[in-house]
């Protein structure tokens, strides 16, 4: 193996390292941040226009009903989650402790 192929060999494995490093320092986080905050809103959303399904009486869910079926596999996504989470406060609490 001579020089140039030693060259090319280590600056192929160092972009590749420079590349995970990126990708775990900066990249990942953000994704992450951005997953949860979309869920939060999704989950706000979803609570909104279906309190009736935590024992919250609301006069806007006889019109969020029509939704229901457009919003069936979301819904029970939702439900799930929603009962398996400890609380909303922890959950927003989370993203302030490290």
């Amino acid at each position: 193996m001579d020089l140039a192929a030693r060259i090319a060999r280590f600056r192929a494995v160092a972009e590749e390292w420079l590349r995970g490093l990126y990708h775990g320092m900066f990249t990942h986080p953000a994704y992450e941040t951005i997953e949860k905050e979309a869920e939060d809103l999704e989950d706000e959303f979803m609570l909104a226009c279906f309190p009736d399904a935590f024992g919250i009486p609301s006069p806007i869910s006889y019109y969020t009903a029509e939704l229901l079926p457009h919003l069936t596999d979301e819904y029970e996504a939702w439900q799930r989650r929603m009962w398996d989470r400890d609380s909303l406060v922890e959950r927003k609490g989370q993203q302030y402790h490290f």
